[in-house]
């Protein structure tokens, strides 16, 4: 048995030790599918976050973290009688070998080829499963903006969607109007309406929203502790200061970046 496989083993083994109805962990054995998917969801999350600071150590440890999720799922599963671990392997190295017949099979094709094919193996198994809608099937766990592209994804590849950014540009507005003119009883709706054109615009230039929502964020944070630091500089406390004060350090800090960048 080669190492790896031991190491599995070994990792499998501690899960259904943890499990023993008997002599296992008081909360790994209290715990279902229902309450361990929230860990699952931030394992994932902290997976993407190691990726994103390019530090390998901590990511080594985030995707065992990840690891360990898929393990006790299949343990839980195995334990109910529905499949285990390795139910789980077959499954996902059958699925990529289906899914690849240019790299499994004798075919050799175009990149835009295997993304077509890609796509429609995909819509299939939809249909195998009893998909009725072609939006059918994006999970309701993912992140609303996540969801929102890939339900519009969905529709595009059926046909429906703008041609080109500037319907998406023109819906935008309109949606803007529209959240201005609404009453209190319709505010939420009008507000998910200009999110959903929002991410429909970004998506037709190209651009993954949770991508550029992400960068954003991390512009603005950095932007805000710097107009902090500014101001403790000049032994001011910035939440004190009037809007139009912070809104001269706020251009500071713009300015601070124009000149780094040039």
């Amino acid at each position: 048995m080669t190492e790896h496989h031991q190491q599995i083993d070994r990792l499998l083994s501690i899960m259904a030790r943890l499990r023993d109805p008997h002599s296992g962990c008081e909360w790994d054995r209290a715990q279902n599918f229902a309450t361990i998917a929230p860990y699952t969801i931030e394992e994932a999350y902290e997976v993407a976050d190691a990726i994103a600071r390019d530090d390998l150590s901590s990511l080594r440890d985030e995707l065992g973290d990840l690891l360990l999720q898929v393990v006790f799922h299949a343990r839980m599963a195995e334990e109910l009688g529905h499949f285990s671990f390795t139910d789980v392997a077959i499954a996902i190295s059958d699925k990529l070998e289906a899914r690849h017949p240019h790299i499994f099979g004798s075919n050799d094709v175009s990149h835009d080829a295997q993304t077509e094919r890609w796509e429609t193996l995909k819509a299939r198994e939809r249909a195998a499963k009893g998909a009725k809608s072609a939006v059918e099937g994006v999970a309701l766990s993912l992140p609303a903006l996540m969801r929102a592209e890939k339900l519009q994804k969905r529709a595009a590849r059926v046909g429906f969607d703008w041609p080109d950014p500037s319907g998406a540009a023109g819906k935008l507005l309109e949606e803007m109007s529209e959240l201005a003119d609404a009453d209190e009883a319709h505010k939420l709706e009008e507000a998910g309406d200009l999110l959903f054109a929002a991410v429909n615009l970004v998506r037709l230039h190209g651009i993954a929203p949770e991508d550029a929502l992400r960068a954003a964020n991390a512009k603005f944070e950095c932007r805000f502790r710097a107009m902090e630091l500014l101001a403790s500089f000049e032994g001011k406390d910035f939440g004190s200061q009037p809007l139009e004060t912070q809104e001269n350090y706020w251009q500071a800090v713009k300015a601070s970046e124009r000149t780094k960048t040039t």
